[in-house]
């Protein structure tokens, strides 16, 4: 433990209700991990640091591969208990705990801009997403239904008739990043208690606290003992434990592709749903609305710090529009104001998550220089803090023409044509979004169907938002399919029962 008398530490005052998640040491908390439901320590412990101004904000208690164990023994053993509550009820837990929620949307606010540094408006923004989604859980519930299927269409199967039901997995490995910290995990959890299936949740080292601060809105709303976990610690040590695990019957992880590689190669045979990197390509053409487009592109390139991994991470304008477009973004980024968020309530980019990411950044905007781009804003990095940075003439052999940013970046690379734009984006590793800006619906439809890509937003800016519309990577940006009603398709098995009717004659006649 470092020394205390030299240490800044961050102020975090919470409510009654999560006085449960710590302990205290010399006025500094110590979060706690949950198992078969208790708030529990574990034996060592790691600091949590803000990336706004370097604070102490704790200690989190790191879980081992045996205490990830017991974790999947309590879900495993008390999976049956959600499963026996009828799905009416497992709907009414949820609609207390989105109360239970936004009683308390200020102690979120408060976690998510200390550990995340983010802005206030994003802060609230991410709650209000979460309690959204809630109250979408019923469009959820309508998917867990099966299907009636006659076997009268096939001379094999006349004599029989089929039920095609969806049941649960049993348990759900739910594994979330940092720059979402409470939706995203949230966003698991809820199909995957829907459906009746248990949970064990890793929440990223980085920013743990408010899906710690989750699990115990969903222990306090009364979801059964045991089918709610949450355990902290080193991916390497608790990620790979629980991804390994033989009980674990699913993987639900959104993070890095380079994570979700190492996920898929100790997870064995079991569901994988892997939501990974991300370079959104937004190709811009002649005939676009330039002001809506250079508004848009700002937005999808700077909020959050640039940390999404739906954020808009190259431009692709035609050379006619070009230089037009890029003055109109340079004019549209002067206006997000660099800053200290926990300070200043006008600030629209905070920090990034750390030391090491911003200097990665740095990186990327030093090789792209020095091969030829021209810094038109920004460009400077201290600390935790990127500057809103425009680049343009970006040649194509830049990595960060190629590479996934994360940061608050604006790279524009200007092509001939559609056709070049097309072809650069699809030589991408990755393909979980990109956009398009025009009028003419050809064109764009063209563009549309040949990028490579889970999802295509024509004339905005990629946002996943609560996931009304289905979402998801190919390539290196991952497997299967998150939103409202799809997450839980991923969260079920499909299971076919057939009947035989031929010894009550109830069978359709085949006639010979």
């Amino acid at each position: 433990m470092s020394n205390l008398s030299n240490e800044k530490v961050a102020e975090l005052e919470l409510s009654n209700e999560f006085s449960e998640l710590f302990d205290s040491e010399n006025g500094i908390k110590n979060f706690k991990f949950f198992i078969d439901g208790k708030w529990i320590n574990g034996a060592q412990k790691d600091p949590l640091r803000s990336p706004v101004d370097d604070s102490l904000i704790g200690y989190v208690y790191k879980a081992t591969a045996e205490d990830v164990d017991r974790a999947v023994k309590s879900a495993k053993e008390n999976q049956y208990k959600i499963r026996e509550i009828a799905g009416i009820e497992r709907i009414e837990l949820m609609e207390e705990a989105k109360h239970l929620l936004m009683e308390r949307q200020e102690d979120f606010i408060k976690a998510l801009m200390l550990e995340g540094g983010k802005t206030r408006e994003g802060a609230k923004g991410e709650v209000e997403s979460l309690y959204l989604r809630m109250k979408l859980t019923m469009e959820d519930a309508r998917k867990i239904f099966g299907e009636y299927l006659p076997g009268d269409w096939s001379k094999d199967t006349a004599q029989k008739i089929a039920l095609v039901i969806r049941e649960p997995i049993g348990v759900v490995g739910a594994i979330g990043p940092f720059n979402y910290p409470l939706y995203i995990p949230a966003s698991k959890i809820i199909p995957a208690l829907l459906a009746a299936n248990s949970v064990v949740v890793k929440p990223t080292s980085e920013t743990p606290l408010s899906t710690l601060m989750f699990v115990q809105i969903l222990n306090l709303a009364g979801f059964p003992k045991g089918t709610i976990q949450a355990i902290t610690g080193p991916g390497s040590v608790v990620g790979n434990a629980l991804a390994a695990h033989k009980d674990v019957g699913m993987i639900s992880f959104t993070g890095s592709t380079g994570t979700g590689k190492s996920i898929s190669s100790v997870a064995g045979v079991k569901k994988l749903h892997l939501e990974l990197g991300g370079k959104a390509y937004c190709i811009v053409l002649a005939d676009a609305d330039l002001k809506t487009a250079a508004k848009k592109i700002v937005s999808g390139s700077l909020s959050n710090a640039g940390q999404r991994c739906d954020a808009i991470s190259a431009v692709l304008p035609v050379k006619e529009v070009a230089d037009k477009l890029v003055e109109l973004v340079v004019e549209e980024a002067k206006a997000w104001k660099l800053g200290n968020p926990l300070a200043d309530p006008t600030v629209k980019v905070g920090p990034v998550i750390s030391r090491g990411a911003a200097q990665r950044i740095k990186s990327l905007i030093d090789d792209a220089v020095e091969k030829g781009a021209k810094i038109l804003l920004g460009g400077n990095v201290e600390g935790t803090y990127v500057q809103p940075t425009v680049l343009y003439d970006v040649p194509e052999n830049a990595r960060i023409l190629w590479e996934e940013i994360f940061g608050p970046v604006i790279p524009i690379h200007k092509v001939n044509n559609s056709e070049e734009a097309l072809n650069l984006a699809r030589k991408s590793e990755y393909g979980l979004d990109s956009c398009v800006f025009g009028n003419n619906f050809y064109e764009l439809w063209k563009v549309a169907k040949g990028l490579q890509v889970g999802e295509v937003t024509i004339n905005d800016m990629p946002k996943h938002g609560l996931g009304y519309f289905p979402f998801g990577g190919n390539k290196n940006s991952g497997t299967g399919r998150e939103g409202v009603g799809y997450s839980i398709d991923e969260m079920t098995v499909l299971k076919t029962i057939v009947f035989n009717l031929e010894p009550a004659q109830l069978g359709k006649k085949i006639i010979k």
